[in-house]
C-alpha cells in the first residue's frame, strides 16, 4: 500500500513571503471600513464635541481684545521754519518696523505696568492666583511627598522679580501691526477683561507719543547744551584774533596793498634803470679800453681810436655830447699834427690824454651810479618783503577771524532757534482711533465646539482606518487563499457550547446546526479534493495552539461516521493531550504510545496486536478513539519509527477513515512527522486571530518536508463580527440565514 501523502495541492507560499504585503490603497475598502465603523465614529465625535462644549462654555477663560489705531506722521509741518535738531521717524519700512518694536519694548512695557499697577493684577502676576490643586508642581510635589522625598519650600520672589515676570506677562498679551502700503498702525491688547483691555491700549499710546516728545525734548536739551558750550568757546576766540589784527595794524599803520604796489612799482623802475646804467658802464668800458690800446701809438692810429670810441658811445648822450666835441677838435688836431706841425702835436697829445681821462671818469661815474640804484634797489627790496609778510600775516589773522566769526553766528542762531523748539516740540504719531471696548476674541465657542465635532471625526476615523491598516490576521477566506495560495476547505463558525463536554454535546445534539453544516460542507471538500486517490488518513495542524483544530478533527470525524464509515480519531499531539477533555471517559485506556510499543514488539510473521485496549469507541459519536499518552521519548522520534509505521498500515486495512490531531506547526516537528504518512493535511487558522507571518511560517515549514496542505480551515468564525468587519456577504456568516434551515 502507498502510504506518501496527497501533495495534489501544495502550496506555493515558501516560494513567494513577500506576497503577504499589500501596500496598495483600496479606496472602497477604506470607505466601507468607516462606513462599518460610523457608529463608533458617531459616537467619538459626539464624545470629543461634548468635551470642546463642556471646555468653551464651562472652563475657558473669555479674552477680551482691545485696538488703538494710530498714524505715523512723517510731512508735520514744523511751527518755527527751522531745521530741527532732532530728526523725527523715517518713512523706510525697516524705521517703521522698529517703531512696531519700540512700542512694544520693556521700556515703555515698564512705564505702563508701573502707571496701571499691573503688578497687582492676578491676571499679569500669577503669584497672586490661589495655587492649582492640578498644576504640575502640585502633582511633582505631591508625588515626591509620597515617595519620602522632601519638597523645598518655595522661594519668595523678590518685587523686582515679580516686577519683571508682570511686564513679560503683558509684553505677551501685546502686539502691534501695520497697515499695508499704509502708515497707520493697531496696537492690540488681549485681557480678560473689556475695560482693561481698552485701558492699557489706549494708555500704551498715550506713553508711546510721550516718549517720542520726550525724546525730541531730550535731543534739543543736548543740542542746546552744545549749542552754548560751542558758542562759549568761539566768543573769547573771536575776540582774541580781532584784538591780535587791531594790534598788527596800530604797529604797522603803512602796511597796505596800495603801499605795497607803489613800492614794488618802484623796484621795477629801479631795476630798469640799473640794466640801462649797466649797458652804458659796458660801452664806457669797452671805448675807454679802445683808446688805452692805442697810447703810445702814432697820430692816425690815436685819432682812429678816437673816432671809434666816440661811435661807439653815441647811444649815450651825455658821453655822446662830450665825444662829439672832443673828437671834432681831436681829429683837426689830428691833421696839423700828421703835416708835421709840432704845436698841434702837442695839442693833439693833450687833447688826446684829456679825451681819455674823460672817459675814465665817465667809467667811474657809471659805476659808482650802478651802485647807488643797486642800494636804493635793495632797499625797496627789503621793505617790500617786510611788508608783504606783515600784510599776509594781517590777512590770515581777518581769514580765521571772519571764519570764527561764521561759525560763531552759525551756533549762535542755531543755539537761539533750537532753545524756542524746546516747547514746541510734538509726537511723530497721533491716535486716530481710540480702544471704547475689547471685543471677545477667545474662546469662539462654535469654532471650538466645531473643531471638537470635525477632531472627533478624524481620531475615530484615523483609529478605524489604522486598526484596518495594521490588522494581520485572516477574516474571509478570499483573504486566506489570496495569501497563502490553498483552497480553502471550510469556514466553521464559532459553536456556541460551553467548555469541551459541551461541545461534544453541541455536536450530538445540533446535527443541523451551523456547524455542522460547516463541518459537512469540510467534510466534502476533503474528500473531493483528490477524486484520483481516496484521502482515508486525515491529518489535522495548524500554527499556534487554541485555533480550534482538535474541535475541528473531532466535528470531521463524527460527520464521517455518519457516512456509515469506519472512522479512527487519533490524538497525534501527544504533548498537550487535550482529548482528555472531551473525552474523560477514554482515558483508562492505555492509547497510542502502549499501541505503537506493542507494534514495535511484534514481528512481521506475528500477525497485529490486538488494539481494542488502547482504542475506545464512542457511542454518541460513532466514532473510535485512540488516545493520546505521557512519555518520556521524543514525540517526533516515537512517530518516525518503523512501529508507528506499521501500526498507520494496519489502521489503514481496519478503519475507512483516519482522522488524525496533530500538534502545532510552530511549536514542535511533530506534525512534519506524521505529515509523511497520510493522505490529505488540512490546515486551521483561527478567523481574526492567526496572522499572516504565523500561517506563512507554519506552510513554509511543511513545505521544507515536501509536504503541501491539501487544503485551509477557516474556524471560530463570528458571524456577528463578520457583519461589523464588512464581511455580512461571506461564507462565513451564513448563519444569519440560516433560520429555518440550521438549529440554533
Amino acid at each position: 500500500m502507498n502510504f506518501q501523502p496527497n501533495l495534489a495541492k501544495q502550496t506555493d507560499l515558501a516560494k513567494r513571503p513577500d506576497d503577504f504585503d499589500d501596500d496598495s490603497i483600496n479606496l472602497a475598502e477604506m470607505v466601507g471600513t468607516l462606513w462599518r465603523g460610523k457608529w463608533l465614529i458617531v459616537l467619538v465625535a459626539a464624545l470629543f464635541t461634548v468635551a470642546a462644549g463642556y471646555y468653551a462654555y464651562r472652563v475657558a477663560v473669555p479674552s477680551y481684545q482691545a485696538r488703538t489705531q494710530m498714524v505715523l506722521i512723517f510731512d508735520q509741518s514744523p511751527l518755527i521754519d527751522i531745521a530741527s535738531a532732532v530728526t523725527g521717524v523715517s518713512s523706510d519700512n525697516p524705521s517703521i518696523n522698529t517703531q512696531m518694536e519700540i512700542i512694544r519694548s520693556r521700556e515703555l512695557v515698564s512705564r505702563l505696568v508701573d502707571e496701571l499697577d499691573l503688578t497687582n493684577d492676578p491676571e499679569f502676576n500669577p503669584a497672586l492666583l490661589p495655587p492649582s490643586r492640578f498644576s504640575r508642581e502640585q502633582i511633582v510635589a505631591w508625588v515626591k511627598n509620597l515617595i519620602g522625598i522632601s519638597t523645598p519650600e518655595a522661594e519668595v520672589q523678590t518685587d523686582e522679580q515679580v516686577r519683571n515676570d508682570t511686564i513679560l506677562e503683558v509684553q505677551s498679551a501685546i502686539s502691534t501691526s501695520i497697515g499695508r502700503d499704509t502708515y497707520v498702525f493697531t496696537i492690540s491688547a488681549t485681557t480678560q477683561s473689556e475695560a482693561k483691555s481698552a485701558l492699557i491700549t489706549n494708555t500704551l499710546a498715550r506713553i508711546y507719543q510721550d516718549d517720542q516728545i520726550a525724546i525730541k525734548i531730550e535731543g534739543t536739551q543736548n543740542a542746546v547744551i552744545w549749542l552754548s558750550e560751542r558758542v562759549a568757546e568761539l566768543e573769547p576766540e573771536l575776540e582774541q584774533k580781532q584784538v591780535e589784527i587791531n594790534e598788527r595794524r596800530s604797529s604797522n599803520s603803512l602796511v597796505s596793498p596800495e603801499a605795497i604796489a607803489a613800492i614794488n612799482a618802484q623796484s621795477v623802475e629801479l631795476t630798469g634803470q640799473i640794466a640801462s646804467a649797466e649797458l652804458d658802464l659796458e660801452r664806457a668800458q669797452e671805448a675807454l679800453e679802445i683808446l688805452t690800446s692805442a697810447v703810445g701809438q702814432e697820430v692816425s692810429v690815436r685819432a682812429q681810436a678816437a673816432q671809434d670810441a666816440a661811435d661807439l658811445t653815441t647811444v649815450n648822450m651825455r658821453s655822446n655830447a662830450r665825444a662829439s666835441f672832443g673828437d671834432a677838435q681831436l681829429q683837426d688836431l689830428a691833421e696839423a699834427a700828421a703835416a708835421g706841425d709840432p704845436a698841434s702835436l702837442s695839442r693833439f697829445d693833450r687833447r688826446f690824454e684829456l679825451l681819455l681821462l674823460q672817459r675814465t671818469a665817465e667809467r667811474d661815474e657809471l659805476g659808482q651810479a650802478i651802485s647807488e640804484l643797486r642800494t636804493q634797489s635793495d632797499r625797496l627790496a627789503s621793505q617790500f618783503e617786510s611788508q608783504a609778510e606783515e600784510l599776509i600775516a594781517i590777512q590770515q589773522l581777518e581769514r580765521e577771524r571772519d571764519a570764527t566769526r561764521v561759525l560763531y553766528e552759525t551756533f549762535l542762531n542755531r543755539l537761539r532757534e533750537t532753545s524756542v523748539q524746546i516747547g514746541v516740540q510734538e509726537a511723530d504719531s497721533r491716535v486716530i482711533s481710540e480702544a471704547t471696548g475689547g471685543r471677545l476674541v477667545a474662546p469662539q465657542k462654535t469654532r471650538i465646539v466645531a473643531l471638537g465635532l470635525i477632531l472627533g471625526l478624524m481620531s475615530a476615523a484615523a483609529a478605524l482606518l489604522l486598526r484596518e491598516a495594521m490588522q494581520n490576521t485572516f477574516r474571509t477566506a478570499k483573504q486566506l487563499e489570496e495569501q497563502t495560495g490553498a483552497s480553502v476547505l471550510g469556514q466553521i463558525p464559532r459553536i456556541p457550547a460551553r467548555g469541551r463536554i459541551g461541545t461534544i454535546e453541541y455536536l450530538t445534539k445540533k446535527p443541523t446546526s451551523a456547524a455542522a453544516e460547516a463541518i459537512r460542507n469540510l467534510r466534502t471538500s476533503v474528500l473531493m479534493s483528490n477524486v484520483d486517490t481516496d484521502a482515508q488518513v486525515i491529518m489535522a495542524t495548524s500554527s499556534i495552539p487554541a485555533e480550534g483544530k482538535t474541535t475541528t478533527t473531532i466535528a470531521l470525524a463524527q460527520n464521517l461516521a455518519g457516512l456509515n464509515k469506519s472512522v479512527l480519531l487519533m490524538e497525534g499531539d501527544i504533548r498537550r493531550r487535550t482529548f482528555g477533555a472531551y473525552f474523560p471517559e477514554a482515558t483508562a485506556k492505555p492509547g497510542i504510545l502502549s499501541l505503537i510499543s506493542n507494534y514495535g514488539k511484534h514481528g512481521a510473521d506475528e500477525g497485529a496486536p490486538d488494539t481494542s485496549n488502547a482504542i475506545y469507541s464512542n457511542p454518541s459519536l460513532g466514532i473510535d478513539i485512540l488516545m493520546g499518552e505521557k512519555s518520556s521519548v521524543n514525540a517526533a522520534d516515537v512517530f518516525a519509527s518503523d512501529a508507528f509505521q506499521k501500526m498507520m498500515e494496519d489502521l489503514r486495512a481496519r478503519y475507512d477513515y483516519i482522522i488524525i490531531d496533530t500538534p502545532p506547526v510552530l511549536v514542535v516537528p511533530d506534525a512534519r512527522v506524521i505529515g509523511q504518512l497520510v493522505d490529505a493535511i488540512i490546515y486551521v487558522v483561527n478567523w481574526d486571530s492567526t496572522s499572516h507571518s504565523q500561517v506563512a511560517e507554519g506552510l513554509r515549514q511543511l513545505s521544507s518536508v515536501n509536504l503541501g496542505v491539501t487544503g485551509m480551515v477557516l474556524t471560530k468564525i463570528d458571524p456577528r463580527g463578520m457583519r461589523r468587519y464588512g464581511y455580512g456577504d461571506g461564507y462565513g456568516a451564513y448563519s444569519r440565514y440560516g433560520k429555518g434551515y440550521y438549529d440554533s
